[in-house]
């Protein structure tokens, strides 16, 4: 979320795309599905001890908080696109193949916005050590990165936009 400094949410067009869509449906059908579950849950009787609907109270609760994150967001949300950028050179929205020099391995990430950044998916923040140490780079230069474990070095093989 945007910080008071007013700093924009970097997300790429698929990540906008991604939030528009889970926005819609939070407001569309996850609204309507628990006010249902708290409409049954009512008609059950005593609430005191209602345990179906403390649930539901509880979910519809997370779905509103969940929907006002969302909509902050995109209140100060902005959208890179690949359109625009030097391709030649690392940005938000570039998937990446680097060389663990230290490692001997070849990894590849996609950089993207803090709030698109799943290591299971490959996605690593413009903000971490190495998303920092990327942007702006070329195809052949080298990214140094300061790790907890030491120095590690990186070269670059490859750079694609997503």
């Amino acid at each position: 979320m945007p910080t008071e400094s007013g700093k924009k949410n970097i997300l790429t067009s698929a990540g906008l795309a991604n939030l528009e869509k889970e926005l819609e449906d939070l407001k569309l059908v996850k609204r309507k599905e628990t006010t249902q579950k708290i409409k049954e849950a009512k008609e059950q009787g005593d609430l005191s001890e209602n345990a179906e609907y403390d649930a539901a109270r509880d979910e519809q609760r997370d779905i509103e908080l969940r929907i006002e994150e969302i909509e902050k967001i995109l209140k100060n949300v902005e959208v890179v696109d690949a359109d625009d950028m030097d391709t030649d050179k690392i940005n938000v929205g570039s998937t990446v193949t680097v060389h663990d020099i230290e490692e001997d391995e070849v990894l590849q990430f996609t950089i993207v916005g803090s709030l698109e950044a799943n290591s299971l998916e490959s996605k690593i923040s413009n903000e971490s050590p190495l998303g920092a140490a990327l942007l702006g780079k070329k195809k052949g230069d080298m990214a140094i990165v300061e790790a907890p474990q030491g120095t590690v070095e990186y070269t670059i093989l490859d750079i694609k936009m997503m």
